[in-house]
């Protein structure tokens, strides 16, 4: 079977979110028409589709809200991830999972390699891990893509760090915590890179972020200057926003890959808010 036929015969979980409204091929599922974390319930879906490919986007990402309420977490993350490679499995379709670079303990200097061990220090990072062995664990013919600071979806989806900050881009001040490394993420370069490791056949683990390592505090100053605003940006400790997984989250999320699928992260962030946001920005050019 060609792998572009793959495509077109795939099954996505979590579709109405931000990586997911970018995806147009496939059955699209969400929370109430999939439940993952009931294993008769993917079964029966997995066996009357009979996908080729499962793309499994649905997660709790909230990291707070996992900090809170760590069973929902280890439920939505690592069994849903179980149970939807156990479906994959029994129905013979190829898995990509989506997990993340908070697997890992954020205390090396440089981005993260394919190669480097993980040490997860939140609840969302541990469940997120216990998915990738799920998923090594039921079988060989897997896609598992880290990405991290994931945006995309405009202002109807989007609800992380980006777009929180573009909502406060008329204010005179701008705070945003200091210290904090990452490879910001553009949703739809994400299933860009999707659709040609699939189409490639690749098999395995890969980092997926965009290109770069950045700041929070680069990335608000990018969103600045292409925005025009005239906003002073100032850093400040985890402590002064107060949310619970400030304590445990790594330092360094930033990400390299084997794979140089993902353009610049500059780049596509300038796309998302001239394109995406182009009707709620003020660009003052």
């Amino acid at each position: 079977m060609k792998n572009d036929t793959l495509l077109n015969q795939a099954l996505i979980t979590g579709a109405d979110g931000m990586v997911g409204s970018y995806i147009d091929f496939g059955i699209r599922t969400n929370h109430r028409s999939l439940d993952v974390t009931n294993l008769a319930e993917v079964m029966k879906v997995c066996q009357a589709h009979k996908p080729k490919l499962i793309i499994h986007l649905a997660a709790e990402t909230d990291v707070d809200h996992c900090e809170h309420d760590a069973a929902h977490a280890y439920n939505v993350n690592a069994v849903g991830t179980y149970n939807m490679a156990t479906a994959a499995e029994k129905i013979g379709a190829k898995f990509v999972y989506i997990s993340t670079s908070g697997v890992f303990d954020g205390a090396k200097a440089e981005p993260y390699t394919e190669g480097d061990i993980p040490a997860p220090q939140t609840i969302y990072g541990h469940s997120k891990y216990l998915g990738e062995l799920a998923v090594k664990g039921i079988f060989d013919d897997y896609l598992i893509l880290r990405i991290a600071w994931v945006f995309g979806g405009g202002p109807g989806k989007d609800q992380k760090f980006i777009a929180k900050i573009l909502k406060q881009i008329d204010k005179s001040e701008i705070n945003v915590v200091s210290g904090k490394r990452g490879s910001p993420t553009y949703g739809k370069d994400l299933v860009a890179g999707i659709r040609r490791l699939v189409e490639e056949g690749k098999t395995g683990l890969y980092h997926m972020g965009n290109a770069g390592s950045p700041t929070r505090a680069d990335v608000v100053r990018e969103i600045v200057r292409v925005t025009g605003s005239r906003a002073k940006v100032t850093e400040v400790l985890p402590s002064f926003f107060g949310l619970p997984a400030d304590a445990g989250r790594p330092d360094n999320e930033s990400m390299t890959s084997k794979v140089p699928y993902m353009r610049s992260w500059q780049e596509a962030l300038r796309e998302y808010i001239e394109v995406e946001w182009n009707d709620s920005v003020d660009k003052k050019r």
